[in-house]
């Protein structure tokens, strides 16, 4: 079988072990089954070609694709770079491709750039989402409950749907919860692979990078353990069965 290709963009190491641990748990994949790359400190393989994978996924970030690049680190600035420059390729060829969190602001500002802090970002918590009636109907997520929670916090987001996109979730607290763009290429706001334990990790380890103020961490702790979240993992579960080759 074909590899799936996971792509981090974390660069602090515990967030992105925690989190690829996460996403191989969540999506069902064995080790031999992915390709793992971080692009913080790694460059993709030499000889790169999309077609040698099932698959891409794309974990979240700390990073913004609507910051100034005087407001990027070097290693920030880099990861950008990396996984844009997969963008075209992926979108032309509508190869499956999900994005998680940060993965939809890289696929909406590679497809209309219309990602930012205007709207719609959201606390460190979660979301009530619902799905669509586009959404009801979409493969990946058959069999969902029509609504559910799901663990959000970002800073920025997209602003209106980019143009040959289909709507499949949505939030009060932030429209575009979940999008497809033609008919593989999928991105969710919120995050699929986490649960409790996985968020509170995600929680210390950000405690002071702006999400929140830091005397918060133990409620939101707490949040994280009362809320129920169990549907979006089967989004991330659906999409490797979709596509594994």
């Amino acid at each position: 079988m074909k590899p799936f290709l996971i792509l981090q963009l974390r660069p602090e190491a515990d967030a992105a072990d925690n989190e690829f641990a996460a996403i191989c748990a969540k999506g069902g994949l064995a080790p031999e089954a992915v390709k793992r790359v971080r692009l913080d400190c790694e460059d993709l393989p030499t000889g790169f070609d999309l077609s040698d994978y099932a698959g891409v996924i794309v974990g979240g970030g700390p990073g913004c694709v609507s910051d100034s690049p005087d407001e990027k680190s070097a290693i920030e600035a880099k990861i950008e770079r990396d996984v844009l420059a997969l963008m075209p390729e992926i979108t032309a060829r509508d190869f499956p491709f999900m994005g998680c969190c940060y993965g939809i602001g890289v696929l909406s500002h590679h497809l209309a750039k219309n990602v930012s802090k205007a709207r719609f970002g959201e606390p460190v918590g979660t979301a009530d989402c619902r799905l669509t009636e586009a959404g009801k109907a979409d493969p990946l997520c058959q069999g969902l409950a029509l609504q559910f929670e799901a663990f959000v916090g970002h800073k920025e987001a997209l602003q209106s749907l980019p143009e040959g996109c289909v709507h499949l979730v949505e939030a009060p607290s932030c429209p575009f919860q979940m999008i497809r763009y033609k008919e593989n290429v999928y991105a969710t706001q919120f995050h699929p692979e986490a649960d409790a334990a996985e968020f509170e990790a995600r929680i210390r380890i950000y405690k002071h990078k702006g999400y929140f103020a830091p005397e918060e961490a133990e409620k939101l702790i707490e949040m994280c353990h009362a809320a129920d979240v169990t549907e979006p993992e089967r989004i991330l579960r659906a999409f490797v069965e979709r596509y594994t080759v």
